[in-house]
């Protein structure tokens, strides 16, 4: 094992503080890297608040990773010292129900191991969980690492970890491209990456959002339209209109006033996560044989895809750079909205020791 300094909170009430812990060494079939960049997710705030059930504490968030690979283990020749190379949400799953057959790790029958606050059956110690990328380092399986594409702004691509896969995998899964009308609901983390992707992919692209101030920033960022959820008038104009919507808010909303936009045999997919549960109009869906579905991140190969195709069309998220000292004070305004469109910590301001 090695030592790593990280930031880390020590109860679901405390503010994060550096922290020293243990990594263990780089393994046959492991990847070291040494991180420079991590991103900030809303569900970094919901785990370390303990809001999504009871985390293990010391918990050291962090899975949008973007590092440098500093040694691989005896049986790798995919990665080498020096490579650009990223770590999602994910570190490891079973390898063998179904679902990790077919390459979807993510929804893995027993669970994967996730990046942080999971249990670490790979640390040497019994009862280990895993510790995240707000951290100067850590040791990956090879299967869950991922190239990241050189031309690309590595603390812009770190977003693509997760905000940037939770949003392109079900645009791929439904193959929306050309031709397509699609819409894309609020505009934030998640959704201002949604419509850069479906742009990219060829379709129609109308934001819709609570927010007039946004409408300028929707249309730079490549949509065609912009809707405001708020005028009736204008949803109403916009009724059986669309081939696809991707629903990207977590607050509580009326989905059905969206079912609505969609034609015969449209899908509409949350990626967004209410606290609440929503009520659904079974008119809605039946009228028209809408679909109403949810997506969570991609697996492996999907997300490689996406890093690939980031990189030809240079794509990467809105960011704000931050000091590891400043992730207190990120977290708040991220609870208020205000960044555009995501944090991300360089990881050169962490401390050398905690």
């Amino acid at each position: 094992m090695f030592s790593c300094v990280g930031y880390a909170a020590s109860s679901a009430t405390a503010p994060l503080q550096p922290f020293s812990f243990e990594r263990r060494d780089c393994g046959p079939h492991d990847v070291q890297i040494d991180i420079t960049h991590c991103g900030v997710c809303h569900s970094d705030i919901h785990t370390v608040r303990s809001e999504w059930g009871e985390s293990a504490y010391p918990c050291v968030p962090g899975h949008e990773i973007i590092g440098r690979v500093v040694k691989t283990g005896a049986e790798i020749s995919r990665f080498k010292t020096g490579d650009l190379v990223g770590v999602g949400c994910m570190v490891n799953s079973c390898r063998h129900c179904p679902s990790c057959d077919a390459g979807l790790e993510q929804y893995c029958d027993s669970s994967p191991t996730w990046t942080y606050n999971s249990p670490d059956t790979a640390f040497p110690t019994a009862g280990a969980h895993t510790y995240g990328g707000y951290s100067g380092s850590v040791v990956v399986d090879s299967h869950f690492v991922l190239r990241v594409p050189e031309n690309l702004d590595p603390a812009a691509a770190a977003p693509l970890l997760c905000a940037g896969i939770t949003t392109w995998s079900p645009l791929a899964h439904w193959k929306v491209g050309k031709g397509h009308k699609v819409g894309v609901v609020g505009l934030g983390g998640l959704g201002h990456m949604a419509v850069k992707f479906a742009v990219a992919l060829g379709a129609e692209v109308t934001l819709f959002t609570t927010s007039p101030s946004k409408v300028e920033d929707g249309k730079r960022l490549g949509a065609h339209r912009v809707v405001i959820s708020k005028d009736a008038k204008a949803m109403e104009a916009e009724a059986n209109r669309f081939d696809f919507i991707l629903d990207a808010v977590s607050a509580e909303h009326d989905i059905n006033a969206y079912l609505a936009l969609l034609r015969q045999d449209g899908h509409m997919v949350l990626v967004g996560l209410p606290e609440k549960p929503m009520s659904v109009g079974a008119f809605a869906l039946v009228g028209k044989r809408r679909s109403l579905a949810g997506s969570a991140i991609g697996g492996i190969q999907e997300t490689q895809e996406m890093l690939d195709f980031c990189g030809k069309h240079n794509i990467t998220a809105d960011i704000e750079r931050i000091r590891i000292d400043e992730v207190n004070e990120a977290y708040e305004r991220v609870l208020r909205s205000d960044v555009k469109y995501r944090f991300v910590i360089d990881m050169a301001t962490l401390p050398k020791a905690a």
